[in-house]
């Protein structure tokens, strides 16, 4: 053991000064004091790798002949993340059965002309190890793929033919609206209502148009789609113009040359359609309020239920998230103010980096022990956007509740402290970078802002506008902001909810409090 012991140190000798300087001091001789910054006697000058420039971050981007764009991210890695974007989602039903959106999600990578069904998709993915994933929005379709890089040529091919060739047979149709009753009926029944809240807060906001069409298949409908409508759809939305192949961990040529062997010349199965009808309306913001009278008190059941709670949300309009000189002076300056707001549920954990020293910590959970939740939201589209504010209580003190949010609401417009201002800057910053770290997001984020601007900004451009970002920045939005009508949304026992009006009247206010109500009886 000591034999080994010894030649282990005569080796890490040789390995920090180097063979010719082992010898020399071997001997007995003393060793130097060397400094760690310097160079080491004996050992050669390192050579590092290193970046060859900015092109290794740029996102390259390529445009086909027939309108349809690549974007890539190079990223190093045995796997890669690839999908196709459509410019399609719930907004674009108006003149359709709403819930074509959440039919087609369901129905992704189900049999199309080259498989013969979802397994077979499935069983071709796992012999490059990947996975596939199909989701929807109010505006964007997003079908999905990770499978290692060296598949990448099987992995385009199928998603041309998930999205361009899918069989749609009457007994998957079936299935679907099974599942669509399924996920309705959960929506309605889970513990957690932010979900049924946000659908609620769009519809309240912009009634009857766009982003507020509902985005989950409402249940009247889910008979009236079949084949013929959901092609219809498709005919008009699903054109190359309106999509992004995007990639990320590959290549930009080997992706430009596998989309112009599946996507240049491919065949959709509904046939090409001379003219598309596409709806391009504008998000008109209404403001306005929608309730549903619930009772909550056995929404979990158990040896330690969830107490009879009502939620509130109440949102005002923002701004787009085009990030183009005439809107990136708002969007970047209500993304901070949405992080100062922050928030959670009354039992989050605490810690760094948590949000413990929000505005709606501080100022609501800290301080009123009754209530049990207040998050803040900010919801965002390429033509309007809603900045909202979620909270729970008991259902006798939902007034007060109210109050203290509408108070909230007014206090944004006062001057953001420096260190509360920078704490929110460098918590955004983190999690932007953070998010970023994921392949998958990068993906989504890559695939977004191409469809929606043609070009991506990176994340060390999105970090310098949020850093340039003042507190006068914030009161300018915020005042802005507080023109806008409210939208409300409110879910539960609504005995003690104030009137819209009233909810109106304090969010106009210059303290944010609620008009005083005198009751002979109570």
């Amino acid at each position: 053991m000591a034999t080994h012991m010894s030649r282990y140190r005569s080796w890490s000798r040789v390995q920090r000064f180097g063979i010719a300087a082992y010898r020399k001091y071997s001997s007995g001789g003393r060793y130097p004091n060397i400094s760690l910054s310097a160079p080491l006697p004996g050992i050669p000058k390192p050579v590092f790798a290193s970046v060859d420039g900015q092109e290794k971050y740029e996102t390259k981007i390529t445009t086909l002949e027939n309108g349809l764009k690549v974007a890539s991210q190079n990223k190093f890695g045995q796997f890669c993340t690839v999908g196709i974007l459509v410019n399609s989602g719930s907004r674009h039903e108006a003149k359709y059965p709403s819930g074509i959106a959440h039919f087609i999600e369901k129905l992704a990578f189900s049999s199309t002309a080259q498989y013969g069904s979802k397994d077979e998709i499935l069983l071709t993915l796992e012999q490059h190890g990947g996975i596939c994933d199909c989701q929807t929005s109010r505006d964007t379709t997003m079908y999905a793929v990770s499978a290692e890089v060296k598949g990448l040529d099987t992995v385009v091919s199928l998603l041309s033919d998930a999205v361009l060739q899918p069989r749609l047979l009457d007994d998957e149709i079936e299935m679907t609206r099974m599942a669509v009753r399924f996920e309705l009926e959960d929506l309605n029944m889970r513990p957690d209502p932010e979900p049924l809240l946000t659908e609620m807060i769009h519809a309240a906001a912009y009634r009857g148009n766009t982003v507020g069409l509902p985005r989950f298949c409402p249940v009247g409908n889910v008979d009236e789609i079949d084949k013929k409508v959901l092609h219809s759809y498709l005919r008009n939305y699903y054109c190359p113009e309106r999509m992004v192949l995007a990639g990320v961990g590959i290549e930009h040529e080997q992706l430009v040359k596998c989309a112009r062997k599946y996507l240049l010349d491919a065949k959709p199965v509904w046939g090409a359609s001379a003219v598309a009808n596409v709806d391009l309306s504008v998000a008109q913001y209404t403001g306005g309020i929608v309730k549903i009278e619930k009772d909550m008190s056995d929404v979990s059941l158990g040896p330690t239920p969830i107490p009879e709670l009502t939620h509130i949300m109440i949102g005002l309009e923002s701004c787009s998230f085009l990030l183009f000189p005439s809107q990136e002076e708002d969007f970047i300056p209500f993304a901070v103010l949405n992080m100062m707001m922050g928030g959670g549920g009354s039992f989050s954990a605490g810690g760094p980096g948590k949000g413990m020293f929000t505005r709606l910590y501080l100022n609501v959970l800290n301080r009123h022990h009754w209530m049990y939740n207040a998050t803040s939201y900010h919801h965002s589209y390429e033509d309007s956007g809603l900045l909202c504010i979620h909270a729970s209580a008991d259902p006798r003190q939902v007034r007060e509740m109210v109050e203290i949010i509408t108070r909230e609401f007014i206090q944004m417009a006062s001057n953001a402290g420096e260190m509360e201002l920078e704490r929110a800057k460098t918590q955004l910053k983190s999690m932007l970078m953070m998010n970023l770290e994921s392949r998958p997001v990068i993906f989504e984020d890559v695939g977004r802002q191409v469809l929606s601007t043609g070009k991506r900004k990176l994340p060390h451009e999105l970090c310098d506008l949020i850093s340039n970002v003042t507190a006068s920045d914030i009161k300018r939005v915020t005042t802005k902001m507080l023109r806008s009508k409210p939208a409300v949304a409110a879910l539960g026992d609504l005995t003690e909810l104030p009137s819209y009006e009233h909810i109106q009247a304090a969010l106009s206010s210059k303290d944010g409090r609620l008009p005083r109500m005198y009751r002979l009886f109570r």
